[in-house]
């Protein structure tokens, strides 16, 4: 298992891990896909077919992963690792 090094940053003392792209689990980025289509939780829990509650779990491991806090820095934080679609937000 490949270890993933951590960087620190000049700003907060905060850490920053290098690959953040390649630790998001698959359902992870497939949880951060359907969010930024606006769906809701109860509708992504209805489209994958699993709980609320589980994709609640999944959306506070993603935001705590990409150290944001909110789904608009979600968001902003997957197009700036390029998690989505440059066509992301053009309609």
């Amino acid at each position: 298992m490949a270890r993933t090094r951590i960087k620190k940053s000049r700003s907060k003392g905060r850490s920053i891990r290098k690959g953040t792209t390649q630790a998001l689990t698959p359902r992870q980025k497939t949880i951060l896909r359907l969010v930024s289509q606006g769906l809701t939780n109860r509708e992504i829990a209805g489209h994958l077919g699993i709980s609320v509650r589980t994709v609640e779990v999944h959306r506070f491991n993603l935001m705590r992963r990409l150290r944001v806090r909110n789904v608009a820095q979600l968001l902003r934080q997957a197009l700036l690792l390029r998690l989505l679609p440059r066509s992301f937000g053009s309609r």
